[in-house]
């Protein structure tokens, strides 16, 4: 990975992210290169995390007419 993990797009992160999963799911990967790609999906799911996060407080502001902060959640369509 050449590009700094600060300047990434979430979906640049999730991309890297399925990447290294999928390299692990192989079974094929020596144990400390497993490691290391462990800890390194860690690092690309706290950047998914945290960018995750600032969307919802964007939404929060968005959606309150009032620009205050309101709480907000996902409520899912019951069947």
């Amino acid at each position: 990975m050449t590009e700094n993990k600060e300047e990434l797009s979430f979906e640049e992160a999730m991309e890297q992210l399925e990447g290294l999963v999928e390299k692990l799911e192989t079974g094929e990967v020596p144990l400390e290169k497993a490691i290391q790609y462990y800890q390194e999906g860690m690092k690309l799911s706290k950047i998914c995390n945290e960018k995750l996060g600032n969307v919802e407080k964007q939404m929060q502001q968005i959606m309150n007419e009032h620009g205050e902060f309101e709480p907000f959640s996902i409520q899912e369509e019951e069947s």
